[in-house]
């Protein structure tokens, strides 16, 4: 085979690799394609490929992403505030205004990436928030903030939306979660790594910048970087595995293979907007849109406002960002360990559940204790904040991804639900005012209630996938489980009699 050749749509490739000798017959009598695959050692040798040349890739190109995004709360802890005139609730305003051009361009920019490639999109994306982050250094005063964090939020708007596409492009569905959660700890370790650089930097005397604008060479760092790997991850992504380099033809066969039984109904499908759009009449769609809003208000807690959270412990702006760090770092080890369980068990919305949980219970403590008095409980409550954070973020993603095998309607659904989370910043950045530090009650308050309606919405769509598995399986007479059906008969989702909910 040409390395060269396009596989032709929604054809599976049958010599060396499909058990066809082995196919079950469904109850009818008649023999099925599964998505077995019959050379395990080869495929294990192609997602080991993927793992070490395109996910630690991703993984950097996140790291930055979150850097650039979050870097103003570490900023505010060295005098942004002071450094840049800043009048009474203005830094609200600033961290608020980066959360409407996220939402509004990012439908249009995920729709883009699935048009022209995610492997030109991103980089280019990731060029465009590096550039405005290098601006934001050389801001001074409230105008100039407050336009850079504009654009800032417009460039990268569907960058997490396309990285989650474009590993539907590459990994199985029982693959996924614990793959997109290495790549999305690099948020978790951008925070550890933020906090740690902060500390550095933060120490700086004199240089081109006066004691008070010291953070300015936070942006200058974080900045340079993603511009410069940007133009690396344009020259060294794949737009497909067809067209990987680092493939051989055989490769190419059983990376297209795999994908068409398990992932995508159609491979590389030419995007139709109109179709792409019914995923909105699934009722489903809009409880996914409900449960990622209650998500997006503890994730944009943690990530804008951990260090001021642990600034009430009563430490430096030093140690206070150096203390960020172990949370960070704790926060990422949860996600991993409960992604790949939920690989293992083939169960999403219960680790889900499980996330949420963590967020409630961290923040019910945090508000409830005297701080002063128990530093230690609370410490340990600003730990579970970021357990409960990640989990949610990325296997919620995983959920609906894996329970739809039309592309352009996954990638819809995902610029539309990623964004939903975020805008979620705009309550997250208002309700922590400033007239309530550093006690932040209504915050935590507000904050843990939505952690619970997310844990209560989540469990409710688990039971109600589960009863209708079973419906299901009782109104065809068999018993089938979602991994055993090739996602090329689940093209229409759940419309379709045999469909099943990946749990």
């Amino acid at each position: 085979m040409d390395p060269n050749t396009v596989l032709p749509e929604n054809k599976a490739i049958q010599p060396n690799i499909m058990a066809d000798d082995n196919l079950p017959e469904n109850p009818k009598g008649t023999t099925e394609v599964t998505t077995a695959v019959l050379d395990h050692k080869a495929e294990r040798a192609l997602v080991w490929k993927f793992d070490t040349r395109i996910l630690p890739v991703m993984a950097i190109m996140y790291l930055f992403n979150s850097l650039d995004k979050a870097n103003l709360g570490n900023a505010k802890t060295a005098g942004l505030e002071k450094s840049l005139g800043l009048g009474p609730n203005q830094y609200s305003i600033i961290l608020s205004v980066f959360f409407i051009p996220y939402v509004l361009t990012a439908p249009v920019l995920g729709v883009l990436g699935k048009k022209f490639g995610p492997s030109r999109v991103l980089p280019l994306m990731m060029f465009s928030f590096g550039s405005f982050t290098l601006l934001a250094a050389a801001c001074q005063n409230f105008g100039g903030i407050m336009t850079v964090r504009w654009f800032l939020g417009m460039s990268e708007s569907a960058f997490f939306p396309l990285v989650i596409y474009y590993q539907t492009m590459f990994y199985r569905r029982g693959e996924l979660a614990r793959r997109l959660a290495i790549f999305y700890a690099a948020s978790n370790i951008a925070g550890a790594f933020g906090g740690l650089l902060a500390f550095g930097v933060f120490q700086i005397d004199g240089g081109v910048f006066g004691a008070e604008d010291r953070w300015r060479y936070l942006f200058l760092i974080e900045g340079a970087c993603s511009v410069l790997f940007s133009m690396f991850a344009f020259w060294y992504l794949p737009r497909t595995a067809s067209e990987a380099r680092f493939l051989s033809p055989e490769q190419k066969e059983l990376a297209y293979h795999r994908i068409a039984v398990d992932s995508s109904a159609v491979v590389d499908e030419e995007f139709n907007l109109r179709s792409a759009l019914r995923i909105f009449c699934e009722p489903s769609s809009w409880a996914i849109l409900a449960i990622e809003v209650c998500l997006g208000v503890p994730l944009q807690s943690v990530t804008l406002f951990l260090p001021q959270i642990i600034a009430r412990l009563g430490y430096s702006t030093v140690k206070t960002n150096l203390y960020t760090v172990a949370p960070n770092v704790s926060g990422a080890v949860v996600l991993l360990i409960l992604a790949f369980a939920s690989d293992y068990t083939r169960l999403r919305f219960p680790f889900v559940a499980a996330g949420f949980l963590f967020t409630f219970i961290g923040f019910v403590i945090y508000a409830a204790i005297d701080v002063q008095e128990q530093l230690q409980v609370a410490y340990f409550a600003s730990f579970m904040m970021t357990w409960g954070t990640s989990a949610p973020s990325v296997l919620l993603d995983v959920l609906y991804n894996n329970n739809i095998a039309n592309e352009g309607r996954r990638v819809v659904l995902t610029s539309v639900a990623v964004p939903a989370a975020n805008v979620m910043g705009l309550v997250s950045s208002n309700i922590f005012r400033s007239q309530d530090a550093p006690r932040y009650i209504p915050a935590l308050a507000t904050t843990a209630a939505f952690g619970g309606m997310g844990l209560v919405l989540t469990l409710l769509l688990g039971a109600y996938m589960m009863v209708d598995n079973k419906r299901r399986d009782q109104r065809q007479g068999v018993v089938v489980k979602a991994k055993d059906i090739p996602t090329e008969k689940l093209y229409d989702g759940p419309s379709s009699p045999d469909f099943r909910w990946f749990l």
